[in-house]
């Protein structure tokens, strides 16, 4: 995976984050944000496609894969989708570049939804992966849903008990959570499967996923309400899996309507991986997207 790609360890906003990144120097630069329970390496279908034509820059998150793990604090700040945020901003400002596009799934969409919100003037076009806005999806949660995102629900409980039940076997958790959303399938690349298991058998990962939950449900949401009406103003393209839940249980474009001022989107016929399991379909539609919103120089300034 990622044949040609830098590895290298960035700092961040006070962490150091993993970081995988190609293409042309001068070219557009693209950041990809990953998601539960993974690494970057979950674009490796993708960002090969993309370094073609763009900068791409994947990363693990704080507390993911091979990025710093800090040890958090009562009001889960530590993992707010604002501090993530930050580390982007300063990862990308390490490596020379003020605007970019972002790609994002699952958490990682949730931290670009913050990032945007923050530092608007950043961020040239966003495409979102098979997410609906956080507090909205908690407000209008059903009965449904919580079924089938049981683990919204178990991970934002009071440590230790999350962490203690997924340490007694995180790699079958994480096989439990992972297959079964896909029907009991594994769409994941073996050497992807390898890194996102091992990533997931470290402790300090599992409490740090657990954070980024126990932050969504809370400060998060604390932060979303501090917004006010104030809404995106970065063009964005949502896409959601028709064969997974974000689409049964929520009606996606019109939630991201009410947080966004200009939002598109449709269903794909794709399951929650959705760029695992058709990376070309991925690529080709975050290119277009991206290309529409290339109409001034110095994106990287």
């Amino acid at each position: 995976m990622f044949e040609g790609f830098i590895e290298e360890r960035v700092e961040g906003a006070g962490v150091t984050l993993f970081v995988r990144r190609a293409g042309p120097p001068d070219a557009h630069p693209v950041v990809l944000l990953h998601g539960y329970p993974q690494t970057s390496a979950m674009w490796h279908g993708v960002a090969p496609l993309l370094a073609k034509k763009f900068n791409v820059v994947c990363l693990d998150l704080r507390g993911y894969g091979q990025s710093d793990k800090p040890t958090s604090n009562n009001e889960h700040t530590t993992y707010a989708k604002r501090a993530m945020a930050e580390d982007v901003i300063r990862v990308m400002e390490n490596l020379g570049h003020r605007r970019f596009y972002l790609g994002a799934h699952d958490r990682g969409a949730r931290v670009a939804h913050r990032l945007g919100l923050d530092f608007p003037d950043r961020v040239k076009a966003m495409t979102l992966l098979d997410i609906a806005p956080t507090r909205e999806m908690y407000a209008e949660t059903s009965a449904e849903f919580a079924s089938a995102y049981w683990h919204w629900f178990f991970l934002i409980q009071k440590s230790p008990l999350p962490e203690m039940i997924i340490g007694k076997d995180p790699v079958e958790f994480w096989k439990q959570k992972c297959f079964n959303q896909v029907g009991g399938e594994n769409p994941f690349h073996p050497d992807a499967l390898d890194e996102y298991l091992k990533a997931f058998s470290d402790p300090k990962t599992i409490h740090a996923s657990c954070e980024d939950y126990r932050a969504a449900a809370t400060i998060d949401i604390v932060h979303d309400n501090e917004d006010g009406s104030r809404r995106l103003s970065i063009p964005i393209r949502v896409f959601w899996a028709r064969k997974g839940v974000i689409g049964k249980c929520f009606d996606a474009l019109a939630l991201w309507q009410r947080r966004a001022e200009n939002v598109s989107g449709e269903a794909l016929d794709l399951t929650h991986y959705m760029a695992e399991e058709q990376p070309e379909k991925i690529a080709a539609e975050m290119h277009k997207f991206f290309s529409l919103h290339s109409n001034d120089s110095g994106v990287s300034q």
